[in-house]
């Protein structure tokens, strides 16, 4: 399961920049661009696109495209190094160029240009991007090329966006006055890493749900696979997953003053599974066995180095329940398993059964080497800059537990000496009963780059972000979303589905 919800905020907004600024006379045509000079690159492909002309290759059904102005497509092959093979591409605007350049991140492994999101951010007028990172589908041999990890981790990121503004300077004759960054889950990794090591390749930078611990959502997946399967009885089917949702509601829901099946801060509550623990001899749908008990406690407990004691991995929220198939499925997470298999162990027939938590850590590090994890709380040189991190993950996510954005958060804050030095650039949204970048009960339809724009151009900071949560088309809940760590605290009267009735606060 590899979901983008970047994709899914962007494609929500798609209404005509109204304040495009006018595209300048093209200092050369699209055609011509296959010229341009790229070090370590071959242009592939210069071509213009006329208006709903545009098809994916190899679609099926409809053309999501048909909507799109034209555009100059540029596509280009990257070999920074000799193992490199860093697809990308970049649509230009032929005409209402907003003077801007988006580069969007991609999902799971990430091998694939996303011309959907691509499209997203030329309908909103900007010149856009996207690279495959370096290698075509998931996980897979490739990652056992440490030159194929460092492209995946950070370098074709950093390259395509350093190409893509060559391009757009050589089109429309001037550089892009600002450049954004939008991704979700890898796409939120990306992000991060762009930010700690690439300080001056964007402007603004919105990171949802970031995989910044990939090796350590892997280990607490596997974790997870274990603590289903440590004995026959602890494997806990969806069937019961609703029973186990309802009686975390019941003991958490009203805690923040409103009963609406959303928990607005999850850890402000405890609950124990054995609660629901079945009579003796009982199974069915509405309880949980005693080893099934122990399991699920299981879930919501951080993975931890039994020698140290440091937390490596954060468990699931409370609230989570809905999700857990991600990784309570029949098999071991798949995401996971292929870090091991390919990356780690080099070995294909690696079963996760035999995974050692102490022994194994030290070849997970020696791989991995700082390159993919983006983990460093040192935002200094991109704060010192201007620049501008909107973080955002949902609080029921059951794919990226969302505890580390937090703890990412407060590390940041300490590094650089406390939250009132960081907030005039980086601020976490967490979003109350949202899944891994989207879905959910909560309120997961928002727009993080128009609040980003706001904020880089108009110095005007996002202190709450309006959301809403649309169902069949409609919304019929609206919320404001809080900087971390302040909620959405409901005012004592009021409708409890406006967010009009609410007030960002401190818990």
């Amino acid at each position: 399961m590899q979901l983008r919800i970047s994709d899914v905020v962007i494609a929500l907004t798609t209404l005509a920049v109204c304040a495009a600024s006018p595209a300048p006379a093209a200092a050369a045509t699209c055609e011509s661009l296959a010229s341009v000079a790229l070090p370590q690159a071959t242009i592939t492909a210069a071509e213009t696109v006329a208006a709903g002309a545009f098809s994916q290759p190899g679609g099926r059904g409809g053309n999501p495209f048909a909507d799109l102005p034209a555009f100059c497509r540029v596509a280009a092959t990257l070999k920074p190094t000799a193992d490199s093979d860093i697809k990308m591409e970049v649509w230009l605007p032929a005409s209402g160029w907003n003077g801007k350049f988006l580069m969007v991140g991609n999902g799971g492994w990430n091998g694939n240009v996303d011309r959907n999101a691509i499209a997203a951010g030329v309908r909103r007028g900007y010149a856009a991007a996207s690279t495959d990172t370096g290698h075509d589908g998931g996980g897979g041999p490739w990652m056992a090329n440490q030159e194929k990890l460092i492209d995946f981790g950070y370098r074709a990121v950093h390259e395509t966006t350093a190409k893509a503004k060559t391009l757009i300077n050589a089109y429309y004759g001037n550089a892009p006055r600002l450049a954004y960054f939008q991704g979700c889950s890898a796409g939120g990794r990306q992000g991060l890493k762009s930010a700690q090591k690439f300080p001056e390749d964007f402007d603004g930078i919105v990171a949802g749900a970031p995989a910044l611990n990939t090796t350590g959502r892997a280990i607490f997946a596997v974790y997870a696979a274990q603590a289903l399967r440590k004995e026959e009885g602890s494997y806990i089917p969806a069937t019961k997953y609703p029973a186990i949702h309802r009686a975390v509601l019941e003991a958490c829901d009203a805690k923040d003053g409103v009963k609406d099946d959303v928990l607005e801060n999850p850890r402000a509550c405890t609950w124990d599974p054995k609660t629901i623990e079945c009579k003796a001899g009982a199974d069915d749908a509405s309880c949980l066995t005693p080893a099934q008990v122990v399991a699920a406690r299981a879930l919501y407990q951080p993975v931890k180095n039994a020698k140290t004691g440091k937390v490596i991995f954060s468990g699931l929220e409370l609230g989570s329940e809905m999700g857990w198939s991600t990784f309570g499925s029949q098999q071991a997470f798949p995401i996971a398993t292929q870090m091991f298999q390919q990356m780690v162990f080099k070995n294909p027939a690696w079963d996760y059964k035999t995974l050692n938590y102490d022994a194994d850590m030290a070849a997970v590090d020696a791989v991995e080497k700082g390159n993919i994890n983006a983990m460093d709380p040192n935002l200094k040189p991109f704060i010192a800059r201007g620049g501008k991190l909107i973080q955002y993950h949902g609080w029921a996510d059951q794919q990226i537990p969302s505890g580390t954005s937090p703890e990412y958060y407060t590390a940041v804050t300490q590094a650089l000496g406390g939250a009132d030095k960081v907030k005039d650039n980086y601020r976490l949204f967490m979003v109350p009963g949202m899944g891994h970048c989207g879905g959910g009960d909560g309120t997961a339809t928002f727009d993080m780059l128009s609040a980003l724009e706001r904020w880089v151009e108009k110095k005007q900071a996002p202190d709450q972000i309006p959301a809403s949560r649309v169902v069949d088309g409609r919304a019929d809940r609206t919320r404001p979303l809080c900087p971390y760590p302040q909620v959405a605290a409901y005012k004592g009267s009021g409708n409890t589905d406006e967010a009009s009735s609410f007030v960002c606060k401190a818990p």
